[in-house]
């Protein structure tokens, strides 16, 4: 008979099979059958024509987003990588030109501006909240800087007043990746609206999704028209339009599908209750491991709404005596899903490393004398490599007492952490 020990270690698990959360249900299937039965699947003509702005789902879905996000203009892509690569695009990013990322975020948060020769700027977190450190931002503007890129990471906003009025008083722009935080907010405004574009994901993996997908928003109409011209072959339509600047508008396909709007109506209908499940688990898994020495759960900054996309907790190897992947260990064998680490900092990456992304010679590199080496972001590194533990509530539903017998597993571990010293 197994005994109440760490279940690493020959004792019961805590934790039962957790249930995948599950967000699609018979409206969005309805939806689905109206498209279906519609015959048109996707409503995009690249040419002039009304139908260059897509299908009736497509502009549907645009107007209720807007609406919601009290934004002048939406614009749908098919992915928040698509809208990340519009977004440098139509702000006229040039070869050469820097854009300032945070260190610690998606791969796409970085790439994006490579596309259009554009040199990402890597800036370090504060170790709170995870976010770009707005101070070193200010230090590495220079007269190359077009444009930051700020990541609502795991969730939380980052100090998006201060770095809008960053942006302005350097007459460059500030662009949003939400895609982690779809109704986050910072002094009550809504994060993605904060920027001169904020883009949203619709993948799978977030709060409500269209399977792929994604949407720009943004109070500019220039910006806006630019968004919409890269998004669907534009290069038909920057005469019609009579733009003097058409730089960056040669266009590809980022269009998102009829059937994939017709379901983000409903996913948008429903984005309350859906972000608002996810806040709950979080909160509830954040005050029950709240005040454990050598664990410390989320940190919400004042005036601040965290969505919870990841619930992300620093652990102290020298309070505890185990090393982080010991611990993970033996959390995962109590049944909490979980993962270590994040992402390593984005300039470890190859493309970085080797100085290569577009073409054979080195470009845009070879535009630019900036270095990615080990150690240029000293906290990201600590982070990634020793001290956080991640947990997905945008993966899980997990029910009240499920979330009760979350907290006990990690109860359970720290209390028996001893009997991991020397554990492989």
């Amino acid at each position: 008979m197994k005994s109440n020990g760490l279940a690493l270690l020959g004792g019961e698990p805590l934790v039962g099979e957790l249930k995948k959360y599950r967000s699609i249900g018979s409206a969005e299937q309805a939806a689905v059958r109206q498209v279906l039965d519609s015959q048109c699947l996707s409503g995009f003509y690249g040419s002039p024509g009304p139908e260059f702005l897509g299908g009736p789902w497509v502009r549907k879905f645009e107007e209720a987003w807007a609406k919601r996000f009290e934004i002048e203009y939406a614009i749908s892509v098919n992915s928040n990588t698509s809208g990340l690569i519009a977004a440098m695009g139509a702000i006229g990013l040039s070869p050469g030109e820097e854009v300032i990322v945070p260190a610690w975020s998606m791969s796409a948060t970085a790439i994006a501006p490579l596309f259009y020769g554009g040199i990402p700027v890597f800036v370090d977190i504060e170790p709170e909240t995870f976010c770009i450190n707005v101070e070193q931002v200010e230090s590495e503007i220079n007269n190359r800087t077009r444009a930051i890129i700020v990541t609502n990471l795991f969730g939380h906003p980052a100090e998006l007043a201060k770095l809008r009025s960053v942006a302005d008083k350097r007459g460059i722009y500030l662009v949003e990746d939400n895609a982690q935080a779809p109704l986050g907010s910072e002094g009550g405004l809504s994060c993605g609206t904060i920027g001169h574009i904020g883009v949203f994901s619709l993948n799978y993996h977030k709060h409500i999704h269209t399977g792929e997908g994604g949407m720009c928003v943004t109070n500019d109409p220039d910006l806006a028209k630019r968004l919409q011209l890269i998004r669907n072959h534009g290069e038909n339509m920057v005469e019609t339009e009579g733009f003097d600047d058409i730089s960056n508008l040669i266009g590809m396909n980022l269009r998102l599908t009829e059937m994939s709007a017709a379901v983000g109506c409903v996913q948008l209908e429903n984005i309350d209750g859906h972000v608002e499940k996810r806040e709950r688990l979080a909160a509830n898994l954040s005050e029950q491991t709240r005040g454990i020495a050598g664990f410390t759960p989320p940190v919400v900054r004042k005036d601040c709404r965290h969505n919870y996309y990841c619930w992300v907790a620093k652990y102290d190897e020298e309070a505890m005596e185990v090393p982080l992947a010991v611990f993970s260990e033996a959390l995962t064998a109590e049944g909490f899903p979980h993962s270590t680490g994040y992402l390593p900092p984005l300039y470890l990456l190859p493309v970085f490393q080797r100085r290569s992304a577009i073409g054979r010679a080195g470009f845009p590199f070879s535009l630019s004398d900036r270095e990615y080496a080990k150690g240029l972001c000293p906290n990201t590194e600590y982070l990634h490599d020793n001290r956080v533990l991640l947990f997905e509530p945008c993966a899980w539903d997990v029910s009240d007492s499920e979330c009760n017998l979350l907290a006990e597993a990690v109860k359970k571990v720290v209390s028996h952490v001893g009997d991991l010293s020397g554990h492989d």
